[in-house]
């Protein structure tokens, strides 16, 4: 069975006006489905067009080939960061997340600066992630399409820092595109996210 991408679970225009229609849209049915396809004539015929994007990307062997560490990280990552966003997102965490959060960070703040810190100073393209590492709540990024899956540790929100992901609306203006970043954040996907992954 091929990977395909996922449908948006809202509108191109939902995320207005912090992320706008025309880059949700080329960033989704451009960008991803190009991931999509290059990943799955990457490993067509093989064991690994069966197995689950994120067991595949997890997996050393396979992401020992350029195509399917670039491709499948794409489709991985991308298909988290589609939901984690809302129209009706924003605010803070609350709960079992929020405490982990203060536990990690100090506090909300906290956490927002080590994050958008991670986010800005990326060199070139990559993600910045609040990833699950053994229980614990860190912050990171990753270069390109590499994903903390690669190194055992699980996502559970991300901020695509690649150009294409905000340069229509936000030019070469990368910090003000992950500060209305956080007035789209699913804190409700991110707390299942992290649920799941303890």
């Amino acid at each position: 069975m091929a990977f395909s991408v996922p449908d948006l679970p809202y509108d191109f225009g939902a995320l207005e006006p912090h992320i706008d229609a025309r880059t949700m849209e080329i960033h989704h049915d451009r960008h991803h489905a190009a991931y999509v396809a290059n990943l799955n004539a990457a490993v067509a015929g093989t064991p690994q067009a069966e197995m689950d994007i994120n067991d595949l990307v997890s997996d050393s062997s396979a992401v020992s080939s350029p195509a399917v560490r670039n491709n499948g990280g794409g489709h991985a990552n991308h298909s988290l960061f589609w939901t984690i966003m809302s129209p009706s997102g924003g605010g803070e965490p609350d709960g079992e997340l929020a405490a982990a959060i203060d536990d990690a960070f100090g506090s909300f703040a906290g956490f927002q600066d080590k994050f958008s810190t991670a986010a800005i100073t990326r060199f070139g393209s990559g993600w910045a992630w609040l990833s699950v590492d053994g229980g614990s709540l860190i912050v990171e990024s990753t270069p390109n399409q590499d994903t903390p899956l690669m190194d055992g540790r699980t996502p559970i929100l991300g901020v695509d820092v690649w150009e294409h992901a905000y340069y229509l609306k936000y030019q070469n203006l990368r910090p003000a595109y992950v500060k209305a970043f956080y007035n789209v954040i699913d804190w409700g996907a991110v707390a299942a996210r992290f649920a799941a992954a303890r």
